[in-house]
């Protein structure tokens, strides 16, 4: 994650370089529906977290992450800070305890219950650890505001286990989902508008008529917009509803 390292570039490296590996290791295993190790990554990701908040407001950072005998304790202090975001004072230190609560308390490490909560809890971590780099993007960059906004919009993806990116290419994992699906499935995984030539690309589909009928029929349809010059898409809400309502629950 080059850009990443630029726009955590105010962390240093004993923290920085701990923070990029867990969210990546996160990311990796939501991305391969790895639900477990998922979780537990969470807790590692929080002491990261916890140790970089504490660092910024005492202007003195631990050489490494730490580990507070009171976790949930440690993070309302964290409240006590005033000359810092109200992020780093508010939001971020109650995110951590529920982040911690999913990692010790819910379905990982534990057998009993009548519903297996994991692939729910670790959508509920994916989310907020990206909301989390997100907003420690927003404070500690060393870029240009633009540069910043790519990188946190990067964060806050939706992201999508069927989904797998590689640098700037993603693939559909499961070649026998439709064309109209997979087309979709990538639109509703970009926060910005999709490229019509990275989806020709992206789904490796020859017929450039029939792919550009597809997508004039799911603009008619209002599942996607369409712009003028038909170079890029869209998600529209009925085909965010469509995704997350209709596809998602038989693909998981």
């Amino acid at each position: 994650m080059p850009s990443s390292i630029v726009a955590l570039g105010l962390i240093p490296n004993g923290l920085r370089d701990p923070l990029l590996e867990e969210y990546r290791l996160i990311a990796q295993n939501f991305m391969e529906r790895k639900w477990l190790p998922s979780e537990l990554s969470g807790g590692r990701f929080c002491e990261i977290v916890y140790t970089i908040l504490d660092g910024y407001a005492k202007s003195a950072y631990e050489s490494s992450p730490i580990k507070p005998n009171n976790f949930v304790q440690a993070c309302r202090n964290l409240e006590n800070n005033t000359n810092v975001p109200r992020s780093f004072q508010i939001l971020i230190p109650r995110f951590l305890p529920a982040l911690y609560e999913i990692r010790n308390n819910r379905g990982v490490g534990h057998v009993g219950g009548d519903v297996d909560p994991n692939f729910m809890d670790s959508t509920a971590v994916f989310a907020t650890v990206n909301w989390i780099m997100a907003e420690l993007v927003r404070v500690f960059h060393q870029m240009t505001t633009d540069e910043a906004q790519k990188v946190v919009n990067q964060f806050a993806e939706r992201r999508i286990p069927l989904v797998w990116q590689i640098g700037d290419v993603k693939r559909v994992l499961d070649p026998s989902i439709s064309l109209k699906d997979q087309i979709l499935l990538l639109i509703f995984s970009s926060s910005s508008a999709t490229l019509y030539n990275d989806l020709l690309n992206w789904t490796e589909y020859k017929d450039k008529k029939y792919f550009k009928r597809l997508l004039k029929d799911l603009h008619k349809k209002r599942f996607i917009e369409l712009s003028a010059d038909e170079t890029s898409a869209l998600i529209l809400p009925p085909g965010a509803s469509y995704v997350e309502e209709k596809l998602l629950p038989t693909l998981i």
